[in-house]
């Protein structure tokens, strides 16, 4: 269980890192925009490599290696990735109207989390 949660931990070092640097590069290269292309890009950057990884380390029997690529690296790089895979998964097994609910439960509820805890810290200061 430690090695698991320590594969975990490296990756997201690793995935975090890239994170910042393609938000930094995007900053370099186009400047401020209004839209945040940094989050775009490694949503939907990272979503894309989700996809082939899992595909690869399934079609490779290599799943041992999910714990440091899948959750760690692209998990750290963006968490977008993990969520278009679960979206994925239940669509795969048929469960489209589950997964319609969780898109719209996960956006609408994390967008009222963030408003919910932006509101509590501005009355607490």
């Amino acid at each position: 269980m430690l090695s698991t949660v320590l594969q975990v931990a490296l990756g997201g070092a690793i995935g975090a890192s890239g994170r910042y640097l393609v938000g930094v590069g995007l900053m370099r290269s186009f400047g401020p925009q209004p839209m945040p292309l940094g989050v775009i890009t490694v949503n939907i950057l990272g979503s894309f490599l989700m996809g082939m990884l899992v595909t690869f380390l399934g079609d490779k029997q290599l799943t041992h290696w999910n714990a440091f690529l899948a959750t760690g690296v692209l998990g750290g790089f963006t968490t977008y990735s993990s969520f278009s895979l679960e979206t994925w998964t239940l669509i795969e097994r048929g469960q489209t109207s589950l997964a319609a609910f969780y898109v719209a439960l996960t956006l609408v509820a994390a967008f009222l989390g963030l408003i919910a805890g932006v509101h509590l810290m501005r009355t607490l200061l």
